[in-house]
């Protein structure tokens, strides 16, 4: 063989190997994990965005989103309020495994005065609970968080210990705001565009690896502070309903401002066809309570034609926006009706990962991407979602949004049980998705199945219940008070 012969077959030696390592790493980019955001307002109403009805509020952002993916418009929080919410989608587990019922202590609200000691609660997630992030980041995600944790202050419990690489935490005030880690900021910087600001470098700066991003806003939670250009605007425009708020109205569009960033981006980047992106709200806009009779004046929202508000197990409470956005792999502009919640999100984004569930961790919801990708055409195996709320939750002036009850959603079938009287409420959400008509006493038969499978599910998940209330005052510092007596109709869930 002659030396030109030679050279060829080197040469075409090398071009294959070539062909062969490019023909590698495309197949590995292609095979790359997809990216996964998710981002979540506090205390945004079911109504409060325009694909979800508004007439007065502007989220073109989250309605290009909406109209690009898929909306379920029966997505549920796992609590009525913040904690419980944000406990489940980082544990995947369901309250009673947390302790993680509402924010705060039980001494809150007076529940003193009620036939009830409520259930005592877990204020910081338990350390031994394996997170979202955790999960991801073991699966090889660079992971982030920027926002409002509220699952537990001091080092040990902050985000960066529970599974984030980079956390900035940050709630209370939307300007002047103070940040754990401290972290310098412009003067007058408005919360929601700073942590949007950190949650677009992230981005960047791991566009070429795996990357989940939490993004938890505060906004729109009170005090209710906006930025004056957009409050202005919103004052000029004509209201509708009770959605009347122009300073609400401009915490929304800042919050809409910043899913618009992030799409943006992702678009710019050419990161969106790989990336799942997520919108929902951690609990039930702040209103309803006027047409409730519970407060004369003061809703922030409304979110008719849904029941209730924020604190509440009534579908105003609880019902939340749900947007996926991921091109290519959800049909655009689909609507899904079928019931998700907080606890499906740790299932769904590992099978989404492409990782295992942690062994010997038990997660109470289901993996929901067959659902995302077929357009809401393929049912979820599950027969009901199950809340548990026990302890009081106050309104003023000796008012209370709820006091201690649990609920059960089987079907279009929803039943919410009070703890203090036994008191049973049931509604068909398909005919009566305002909760207008109890349907309890018409119909027993059915309201006493799914209390049945109300309790077979406290007992199976080792719910406790809250205990009669001695009557006893609250014990001196140091010392420890009378044990309250179980109910005695408390059965399995004692």
């Amino acid at each position: 063989m002659n030396s030109h012969h030679r050279a060829l077959r080197v040469a075409g030696a090398c071009l294959a190997l070539l062909i062969l390592l490019t023909g590698s790493f495309s197949s590995r980019g292609a095979d790359r994990p997809p990216n996964i955001v998710f981002i979540l307002a506090d205390d945004l109403g079911y109504t409060d965005v325009g694909c979800y009805g508004s007439k007065y509020y502007e989220t073109p952002n989250i309605d290009r989103m909406a109209a690009s993916g898929i909306r379920f418009t029966s997505g549920y929080s796992c609590g009525p309020n913040c904690a419980p919410t944000r406990a489940a989608l980082m544990s995947g587990q369901y309250g009673p495994r947390t302790g993680v019922y509402t924010v705060g202590s039980i001494d809150r609200f007076n529940w003193r005065s009620r036939p009830l000691r409520p259930v005592d609660n877990v204020i910081r997630l338990p350390l031994d609970k394996i997170t979202l992030a955790q999960s991801l980041k073991r699966a090889g995600y660079a992971t982030g968080m920027f926002g409002k944790w509220h699952l537990g202050d001091g080092e040990r419990y902050h985000p960066r210990q529970r599974g984030f690489d980079e956390a900035i935490v940050s709630a209370g005030v939307h300007f002047e705001f103070t940040t754990q880690p401290p972290v310098e900021y412009p003067k007058g910087a408005y919360l929601a565009d700073f942590l949007t600001d950190r949650a677009v470098d992230f981005i960047r700066r791991h566009k070429e690896q795996p990357f989940f991003l939490y993004l938890p806003h505060y906004a729109v939670h009170q005090p209710l502070q906006a930025k004056d250009s957009l409050v202005a605007k919103f004052q000029a425009k004509p209201t509708v309903g009770g959605h009347n708020n122009p300073t609400y109205a401009a915490m929304i569009a800042s919050v809409d401002e910043s899913v618009g960033r992030v799409l943006a981006l992702l678009d710019e980047l050419r990161l969106a066809p790989n990336t799942l992106v997520i919108f929902s709200s951690d609990n039930g806009g702040v209103g309803g309570y006027v047409r409730e009779g519970i407060k004369p004046t003061g809703d922030v929202t409304d979110n008719a034609p849904l029941r209730g508000g924020k604190g509440m197990l009534y579908e105003g409470g609880i019902r939340v926006p749900y947007i996926f956005r991921w091109p290519g792999r959800i049909p655009a502009g689909t609507v899904c009706d079928q019931p998700i919640n907080s606890v499906d999100l740790y299932p769904t984004l590992l099978a989404v990962a492409g990782a295992s569930p942690p062994p010997d961790y038990p997660l109470d919801g289901v993996n929901y991407l067959p659902a995302l990708t077929s357009g809401g055409k393929t049912g979820l195996r599950r027969e009901a979602i199950f809340w548990h709320f026990p302890g009081y939750l106050g309104a003023g002036a000796g008012a209370w949004r709820t006091t201690p009850a649990g609920a059960i959603r089987s079907g279009d079938w929803k039943l919410q049980e009070y703890f203090e009287d036994g008191r049973l409420e049931l509604y068909n959400l398909r005919t009566d998705l305002g909760q207008t008509n109890n349907l309890a006493a018409k119909l027993p038969d059915t309201a006493r199945e799914l209390q049945a499978r109300l309790a077979a599910w406290r007992k199976s998940i080792h719910a406790p219940m809250p205990t009669r209330n001695s009557g006893s005052p609250p014990p001196a510092p140091g010392k420890k008070g009378k044990k309250s007596r179980p109910l005695k109709n408390a059965g399995p869930d004692k």
